[in-house]
């Protein structure tokens, strides 16, 4: 058959997975400009988890209608509609006249980039053989997270030059050209073209099945389930740490300047980019899903009951760290397998479904670490930046450990796919 050119769904691909990255570049952002924004908008740790959390407020709120248009309405529509809408949020927040309107702008970003990822799967579905489904996936989050490694040293060394919000509003006419770029040449599918599709079958039902018995019937598998509540705790984990409060802990307990400290946390997002790929890809070989995301998971888990409650030298925390973020990379294992254990017709509303976890993780964590700093905060502040004691950081990221736990409690109830597609 005339499949497409690899080149040339590489390139398809490639516009939703910067969107993608764009996302993740918003979305871990504030972790570099906490002083900037504590100091900008006058508000506590908690007010500024909330900042930091409208993102995934809105980006939760937006996962299921995310799957539902993109099977419906397709991939292209809905990822240069939510460029253009995450232009005009990113402008909002960066030139905000106060609290009220910075969130308003985070809150219209996160709804906007949540299309990025789903959508960018279901092009993967139609544009690669199923085979590379899951390299796809991986690559995806290689994309994603190499925007919030963007969003650290170099995001600080331009804030420390320009200012945030210039900065911010540099990134939002970025959103803006790419809006242009993904109408003019994204295609739902190679047959528009010219090509063979790799799922005609699932083209020719697109958009005909009734939005809410797609819902209902997805809703209705177990997997669906647990393979959106484990990355709470697995992926919510890394995106708490690495997304906001990771660089403030290693300045205030560690000693660690606002570079260094930027640069440790985008090691971690890194190692969780590499793992995404490689973990998917490892286990398509094994011909299994269920062993290495339990493996990894427990690998996980272990890694931040250390960093979070063993007085480790930084030598020997940082590297503990990439550890952490390969394993938690587990969550490309998690998208495949979620396909694989449906219907193919419902794999954007499933994707948008099990897309709900990472981001619920941010939802629940980072405000509900802020709220227990807050809680355990001795009163000392400096330059109007509150300063909290080693003590009150290990309370609030033990919030993040008893997460991880559970998601490691849940994944045996999991059903094996045997990466064989569901009929």
């Amino acid at each position: 058959m005339n499949h497409p050119p690899l080149k040339l769904a590489w390139t398809v691909w490639g516009l939703g997975a910067l969107l993608y990255l764009f996302a993740f570049y918003q979305r871990v952002a504030p972790a570099v400009m906490t002083d900037q924004l504590m100091a900008e908008f006058a508000i506590s740790g908690a007010a500024l988890g909330n900042l930091s959390a409208f993102y995934f407020y809105a980006y939760v709120a937006m996962q299921i209608p995310t799957g539902v248009m993109a099977d419906r309405w397709g991939p292209r529509r809905v990822l240069a509609a939510g460029a253009g809408i995450a232009a005009i949020g990113s402008l909002l927040f960066a030139f905000a006249p106060s609290f009220g309107w910075a969130g308003f702008g985070r809150l219209l970003v996160g709804a906007s980039v949540a299309v990025a990822f789903v959508s960018t799967l279901k092009l993967a579905s139609h544009w690669f053989p199923p085979q590379k489904y899951a390299l796809a996936s991986g690559m995806a989050l290689f994309f994603g997270v190499t925007g919030g490694v963007m969003a650290g040293v170099p995001l600080r060394l331009l804030v420390e030059s320009f200012g945030w919000r210039m900065v911010m509003g540099s990134a939002g006419a970025f959103a803006a050209l790419l809006c242009i770029a993904i109408w003019l040449l994204v295609r739902d599918d190679p047959s528009e073209r010219g090509y063979a599709g790799h799922h005609a079958h699932d083209s020719a039902q697109h958009g005909h099945a009734p939005i809410v018995a797609g819902l209902v019937e997805t809703l209705s598998y177990r997997n669906t389930w647990l393979l959106m509540l484990a990355p709470i705790g697995f992926s919510g984990a890394v995106l708490t740490f690495g997304g906001l409060w990771g660089v403030p802990w290693l300045r205030q307990a560690h000693g660690l300047d606002p570079k260094a400290a930027a640069a440790v946390t985008s090691t971690l997002l890194a190692a969780w980019a590499l793992g995404g790929p490689l973990l998917g890809s490892w286990s398509q070989r094994l011909g299994r899903r269920k062993p290495l995301y339990l493996a990894s998971g427990a690998v996980a888990c272990a890694g931040w009951a250390a960093v979070i409650f063993l007085p480790l030298p930084l030598w020997l925390m940082i590297p503990l760290l990439v550890v952490i973020g390969f394993a938690s990379g587990n969550i490309i294992i998690g998208f495949a397998w979620a396909k694989e254990s449906l219907p193919l017709r419902l794999m954007g509303t499933a994707s948008g479904v099990v897309n709900m976890g990472p981001l619920l993780g941010g939802v629940l964590l980072q405000p509900g670490v802020g709220w227990l700093l807050d809680r355990h905060w001795s009163g000392t502040l400096e330059n109007g930046v509150r300063l909290y004691d080693p003590a009150a950081w290990q309370h609030g990221f033990t919030l993040m450990f008893a997460a991880v736990v559970v998601a490691l409690a849940l994944m045996p109830f999991a059903r094996e796919s045997h990466c064989r597609q569901a009929g």
